[in-house]
């Protein structure tokens, strides 16, 4: 009896150590591992946003990186038809999607889309529709508004000069109208004006703050021409761009002053940029005989270029766009007369390069797509910029900007990276001066020999004026530049 207790007993507690070793072996699983449902958007419903990874370039919300190609497409400098407008923008953003690009400004003010057209807080219906027309041809294709709210710069009820039949007053505001503000101060300094401003701007953000194509929101052009003071506009600005903000708080809101060509200009620039919430820091400069600056009377490149390059020693910490260049004649006096001569679109070509190739989160934005770009069919100009950039992701590649002067008057504009540069070459014997105003043919840089640093695998050029690209050999740390004219484009792969 006492062995056969024993025995169960011994049974028993080898069962149960039995059952625990079972019970801590690692469990065999069977069921498959859990699928991501995360699911990226893609760039069609993605909004435009500054870069976390590098503020100096904007990406999309799905983490694509976007680098806005496009020109200003302001407006219509003649009252027209709907049907007519619609037709011309339609043309516009055609060609603009044709070759690559992706981004248009217009003014919301321009007589062709102004709401506020007669009384101070009535809003024209039609429109507001014209506008979603507008806005659906972008969807379509493809194209991201900025769109800028306001752009006048008086009360008196006369027009301004050399406008082109574009409104750059506002009579009903004054109140010799009929409206509520004394002058331009009063409207700008004021509690009600300030009211009057966000009231028609909630109109629109109201309207299109969950569509992805609107790139973002500007508060005025070149506001300094109200001829407010500074300080007053600074103040105005700060309250301005968190109302706006607060409206659409999935798109950009940024500003522009005037064409910087003086020394004053620089330093409200200096100002302006820095309102932590202007996200975007936007420079206008142009190509202008009477300008203070000699800069602005020099090479289209080096002007651009200088732009960029003046906002960056800000150390804003923010993407940085030559968002309105071009040429004019002196003091702004109308477009300029080198337009009729530039068939080839030598100034369109540089104004898109230099930027860029300086550390602009983008190339510059041409004025005048009516007098220059579309009358001399430049918009191929967009897709050799395209082209050249291909493959070259500014963001993943922490693109630094740096510049020198070759040998044989050669100027390297570079953006060097972790794994690849992109570097765009401009022969400095050729330039707006030589070739339309002197009539000298650009000459063909032969077998001129490029230095390369250690550690290059693959180098290659691009040709934006045969459009044509081609491979290079590696010797001695150097290559041989194949012939060209004007410019070229040479990316280098590193280990």
């Amino acid at each position: 009896m006492k062995n056969r207790s024993r025995k169960r007993m011994i049974t028993s507690v080898l069962l149960f150590f039995s059952m625990s070793v079972m019970s801590c072996a690692p469990e065999v699983v069977t069921t498959k591992p859990p699928v991501d449902t995360t699911v990226v958007k893609p760039a069609a419903e993605s909004y435009v946003r500054i870069s976390p990874q590098n503020k100096a370039y904007l990406q999309l919300t799905n983490g694509d990186t976007f680098i806005p190609i496009g020109i200003n497409t302001s407006f219509i400098r003649q009252e027209d038809k709907e049907e007519v407008i619609l037709q011309r923008y339609e043309h516009y953003f055609q060609e603009t999607a044709k070759y690559g690009g992706n981004f248009a400004r217009v003014w919301l003010s321009a007589p062709a889309f102004e709401i506020e057209n007669k009384k101070i807080g009535v809003y024209d219906s039609v429109i507001a529709q014209r506008v979603d027309k507008l806005v659906a041809l972008a969807e379509k294709y493809q194209i991201r508004l900025k769109l800028c709210f306001e752009h006048f710069r008086d009360l008196t009820g006369y027009p301004a000069p050399f406008v082109y039949s574009l409104a750059f007053d506002k009579p009903f505001y004054a109140v010799k109208n009929g409206g509520k503000f004394k002058d331009m101060p009063d409207y700008i300094n004021s509690k009600e004006g300030r009211a009057v401003y966000l009231n028609r701007a909630a109109f629109w953000l109201n309207r299109y703050a969950n569509k992805p194509i609107i790139f973002g929101w500007e508060l005025w052009n070149e506001m300094e021409h109200t001829r407010v003071p500074t300080p007053a506009v600074e103040a105005w600005m700060k309250e301005i761009f968190p109302g706006v903000k607060k409206l659409a708080p999935n798109h950009l809101v940024m500003q522009s002053m005037g064409s910087m060509s003086t020394s004053w200009a620089r330093s409200i620039y200096k100002t302006f940029s820095a309102i932590p919430d202007n996200s975007i820091a936007q420079v206008h400069r142009y190509l202008d005989m009477g300008a203070e600056l000699a800069v602005c009377r020099g090479p289209m490149d080096e002007l651009a270029a200088d732009a960029i390059n003046d906002l960056r020693s800000f150390n804003l910490d923010k993407p940085i766009v030559l968002a309105e260049t071009s040429a004019v004649e002196p003091n702004h006096s109308g477009p300029s007369k080198l337009f009729d001569k530039d068939v080839n679109g030598i100034l369109f070509h540089d104004l898109l390069f230099a930027p860029f190739f300086s550390g602009s989160a983008a190339p510059g934005q041409s004025w005048y797509w009516d007098f220059y770009v579309d009358k001399n069919n430049l918009w191929y100009h967009l897709g050799r910029f395209s082209q050249a950039i291909k493959g070259f992701d500014p963001i993943k590649e922490n693109a630094r900007p740096y510049f020198s002067n070759g040998e044989n008057q050669l100027k390297i504009y570079s953006l060097l990276g972790t794994t690849k540069d992109l570097i765009w070459i401009r022969d400095g014997e050729n330039n707006w001066q030589t070739e339309l105003v002197n009539g000298k043919a650009p000459r063909v840089v032969k077998t001129q020999k490029f230095k390369l640093e250690p550690g290059v695998l693959r180098v290659e050029f691009y040709d934006p004026w045969k459009q044509q690209w081609t491979k290079g050999e590696i010797k001695n740390n150097a290559t041989i530049l194949p012939d060209f004219s004007r410019s070229i484009v040479v990316r280098v792969e590193k280990m």
